[in-house]
């Protein structure tokens, strides 16, 4: 999907803006500032009086599909913590069996398990206790997670980047590759069931991002997939902080362009407009610019893999970053909507999961980190607290 960099360079409009614009524009679109949007980052590690809901602070910075934050935590007794969706928060169109979704459960809860170990809990995880959903996800808990004392549990080495992951959505160093043994180490960090494999051969990258781009485009140019994105799009800091969800478009020039009319969420809906058309163009730059690829597959497509699959995703994008590498999901082919049908079937013949499934893939490279994407507060989602 577009990103913010695209529209920031659409037209110089920031300097028509600004020339134009009265102080009273420039003052509405500083507005509240970030710094709201992005507390829960700094507010993991304080104490909230009870060791669930302090772990509970790092696992809400999980990475998650359009940053929906889907997940809600009701607190059982004194030990346990049923997990919950709410199912206002899933992707019908570019998700539509909840297969994403539920992959960003899995990356949640995994962090949920590091940060309760180093509070000297073993959390106990069982998925889908009531069943597995199917097709789509449903009102049943996600998970019961109860929390044991065990001063003897190891801490996990990644934990200490949970509070630095990104996902970085920028163009990567060309002149910078990735070697084999950056790729190892990031590779060898997997649990469970899950396959983790990638590549940095050149011409198998360059296979990858032109599948990777062809599914990319599948996406922005089907109406109702293209418009379940942009619609989630926060334009300007107001909106933000107001819902610090969905895709993050802040900043004072955003906040100019959406007062203005310059950038609207109609005017980037319209096929053939200036935002429709740099947004291609400056994600191409962005796809065409990995050094390497990371994928997971697992041999069935079950919740129970895709939990998995999410909990490994998030494992490999710690171990990237402490490593100083980036990394940045391209699910778009894997989607399951009518229109990829095709790809979908080619990228799965590429990666060997001709039988089995490809949950996750991203692409490697070496760039600046951005900055932390917008949370609702752990205690937001708290339910009867």
């Amino acid at each position: 999907m577009i990103s913010r960099r695209a529209i920031l360079t659409t037209a110089g409009a920031s300097a028509v803006v600004l020339g134009a614009g009265a102080g009273g524009a420039a003052i509405y679109a500083h507005g509240p500032g970030l710094a709201k949007a992005r507390a829960p980052w700094s507010e993991a590690g304080k104490s909230f009086g009870d060791p669930r809901i302090d772990a509970l602070a790092y696992a809400i910075l999980a990475p998650n599909p359009h940053n929906r934050q889907p997940w809600m935590f009701e607190l059982i007794g004194d030990d346990q913590i049923d997990v919950h969706i709410d199912l206002d928060k899933r992707l019908p169109h570019t998700d539509p069996f909840d297969r994403q979704i539920t992959i960003g459960f899995g990356c949640m809860l995994e962090l949920l398990r590091m940060a309760a170990a180093e509070k000297g809990f073993r959390a106990e995880i069982i998925p889908f206790p009531d069943g597995e959903p199917q097709p789509r996800l449903s009102s049943s808990r996600i998970a019961q997670v109860t929390f044991l004392p065990d001063d003897r549990l190891a801490r996990d080495p990644l934990f200490e980047s949970v509070l630095t992951r990104r996902s970085t959505k920028e163009p990567y160093d060309r002149a910078r590759p990735v070697d084999d043994t950056a790729l190892g180490q990031v590779l060898s960090v997997g649990i469970g069931s899950a396959t983790l494999d990638g590549t940095t051969d050149p011409d198998r990258v360059k296979d990858l991002i032109n599948l990777a781009w062809l599914g990319w485009m599948i996406e922005y140019e089907t109406d109702i997939t293209r418009k379940e994105s942009i619609d989630l799009m926060r334009i300007g800091n107001r909106q933000v902080v107001k819902n610090p969800d969905g895709i993050d478009m802040g900043g004072v020039q955003m906040g100019l362009f959406k007062m203005t009319g310059i950038v609207s969420h109609e005017g980037l809906n319209e096929k053939g407009s200036q935002a429709y058309n740099i947004g291609i163009d400056m994600y191409r730059e962005i796809i065409d610019s990995a050094m390497g690829f990371a994928w997971i597959k697992a041999d069935e497509n079950t919740r129970l893999s895709q939990i998995d699959a999410g909990r490994n995703w998030v494992r490999v994008n710690l171990a990237a970053q402490q490593i100083g590498l980036c990394i940045h999901p391209l699910s778009q082919i894997l989607q399951e909507f009518p229109e990829m049908r095709e790809p979908y079937q080619a990228i799965h013949t590429k990666l060997g999961a001709e039988i089995g499934v490809v949950h996750m893939l991203g692409r490697l490279g070496y760039t600046k980190y951005p900055a932390a994407s917008p949370r609702w507060p752990v205690e937001s989602k708290l339910i009867n607290s």
